[in-house]
This record gives C-alpha cells, structure tokens and sequence, in this order.
C-alpha cells in the first residue's frame, strides 16, 4: 500500500501579499496567507501563526486520540500555544508554549502527562518536525 502524499497550494490573490492556501484534501476550504501593513493588509494568517495553529491542532488531535484509546471520556480539549520570537533576524521562533486544558471525568494527570509525552515522542509529526529546531514547553491542567 503506498502512502498518498498530501498537497497544499498557494495563490496569490491581490497586488500585495495576500494570498489563499487549499489543501488537495479539502479544497472547498481555503486558508487567507497575509501579513499587516505595510507589506500586507492584515487579512489574513501569517506563517508563525499557522505553524503554531497546526501544532496546536496536531497535538490536540494526538491527545484526543490516545486519551480515548486508553478509554478515557474526553468532554473538551482547549489547546492553547504562543510562540515567543527570536529579537535578531532570522524572525523565527526561539521557544513555543503549548498549554492543553482537558475537561474529563475519568482521565488522571499521569494519563494526560503520559498522552503528552506519546505526541511529543511519536504521536504528533509536527512536534517531531519542530522539536529538534525550537524548544516546545508543554504544561496541562484538567478539570472533571
């Protein structure tokens, strides 16, 4: 069985730097790429933000998953990252924090701790592609 690979395309769509992003997957759904004035217009995500929205999902998604395999009841997960730039060029993050808050009647910290340190290690492909360039600081609270 070979793997499909996945694909996203961007396009610029005004005279500055705005532009839309599709996946091949979803392409019904597109994502808006700018940046603020005076190179964009601010309508839309940058690219620090995305990569810290698809970290945020990725791990979430990880999180859901192996909490739910260990048969855990997950009633919400609010993740929660915020990355903290670097003062001198290359703009870039220097540390990201990612702050998961469970809501589970059943679920332990050492389940949730245990369930972070598995997407940090294996579960989460965009951890693994960031965790050897920036620091990513996990912290987690649950309530029942």
């Amino acid at each position: 069985m070979s793997i499909q690979p996945d694909e996203v395309a961007v396009q610029l769509i005004n005279q500055k730097v705005q532009f839309r992003g599709v996946s091949k997957a979803n392409p019904g759904r597109p994502i808006a790429f700018d940046y603020p004035a005076p190179l964009g217009d601010g309508q839309g995500f940058n690219g620090l933000e995305l990569l810290l929205m698809s970290l945020a999902g990725c791990s979430a998604t990880a999180l859901v998953y192996l909490l739910r395999k260990k048969g855990k009841t997950v009633s919400g997960l609010d993740v929660q990252a915020k990355g903290l730039r670097s003062a001198q060029p290359p703009l870039k993050f220097d540390r990201i924090f990612l702050e998961f808050k469970l809501q589970s009647p059943d679920a332990q910290a050492a389940d949730l701790q245990q369930a972070v340190q598995l997407a940090e290690a294996s579960v989460c492909p965009v951890w693994q592609l960031l965790k050897n360039n920036v620091e990513v600081v996990p912290s987690f609270s649950l309530n029942a």
